[in-house]
């Protein structure tokens, strides 16, 4: 007879990525055995492999799970019917808050999701770029100009550039919240792009001159 789940068991596999996340982002997730992974969960060798067959699902998983609620959070709050600038601004605010408490999270995502075999790389990498899809899409609405053009790119990445590290620096009740920091890179972003376009092309300087 198969063996049936404990009634806690979905908590129980989040509280393993969790911790397993905390200890991948200080450690690094070549030093982190599955006898480590499970000192560090509270349980034994045994139980953590009821969970999980090897770190690598563990790893997947943590990634995939982190991407999940980011693209929840994102889907959820976008307001395409807003003017442009509070559609970006409030997408902007809805990832920063989903990065709360993920530290380790992203931290993992960012350092080691090019560990995994291609397959689930490719996987993850798809949640990836539907995220910076919905981005690339709210941009191109502050900055038309851009849309189709090969700026549009760098310029989405510059926003994450500027959200996918704040993690960094940002410390809670320092005189700046996540809303404050989502309303100043949407204005970067918005007054920066408008920028753009008010440059001159450079000169391009002929051949041997």
């Amino acid at each position: 007879m198969a063996r049936t789940r404990a009634t806690d068991y979905d908590d129980k596999r989040r509280a393993i990525l969790d911790r397993s996340a905390e200890l991948f982002a200080a450690h690094g997730y070549d030093r982190a055995s599955m006898s480590r992974i499970a000192e560090a969960c509270g349980v034994s060798k045994a139980n953590l492999y009821h969970y999980y067959r090897d770190k690598d699902e563990i790893l997947f998983d943590v990634i995939r799970l982190h991407l999940e609620e980011l693209l929840e959070a994102v889907e959820a709050a976008d307001r395409p019917g807003l003017p442009p600038e509070a559609r970006l601004r409030g997408l902007a605010e809805a990832l920063l808050e989903a990065y709360r408490d993920a530290d380790a999270q992203h931290k993992v995502q960012i350092n080691h999701l090019g560990l995994l075999a291609p397959e689930r790389q490719a996987e993850l990498k798809a949640s990836e770029r539907e995220l910076v899809r919905l981005f690339s899409e709210a941009i191109a609405g502050v900055a038309p100009h851009l849309a189709g053009t090969p700026l549009l790119k760098p310029v989405t990445m510059s926003f994450f550039g500027m959200v996918n590290w704040h993690y960094l620096w940002f410390r809670p009740g320092a005189g700046l919240t996540r809303a404050d920091y989502a309303d100043l890179v949407t204005r970067l972003i918005a007054e920066g792009a408008r920028g753009i376009a008010a440059a001159p092309a450079p000169e391009r300087r002929a051949a041997g001159g």
